[in-house]
């Protein structure tokens, strides 16, 4: 297990206050295979890098309630919207405007 975390990137923390933008560039860290958009599976990771608990159910919440085409991923304008304002007030994440 330690040799493990030898190899893994450090993942950068987001501040406990954030804009928009920083939010999304904190996020884009999880998309793994960098194909532009954030899986379940890649927002579990990201829950759990900031500690949440349950954050596999967590993140299924998150997809019911952003993913509005039903494709299993965040991947347009409005779902990641829904993905910051469920973030908001969900997750008590604090994500500003400007």
């Amino acid at each position: 297990m330690a040799i493990m975390n030898c190899f893994e990137l450090p993942v950068q923390q987001p501040d406990k206050d954030m804009s928009v933008q920083e939010f999304k560039v904190w996020i884009k860290q999880f998309d793994t295979d960098h194909d532009k958009r954030i899986s379940r599976e890649e927002l579990t990771e990201a829950l759990e890098s900031l500690h949440m608990w349950f954050s596999s159910w967590k993140a299924r919440k998150v997809m019911t309630d952003a993913d509005t085409d039903h494709t299993g991923f965040i991947d347009n304008k409005k779902e990641v919207e829904k993905l910051v304002k469920y973030a908001q007030q969900r997750l008590h994440m604090k994500i500003h405007q400007t």
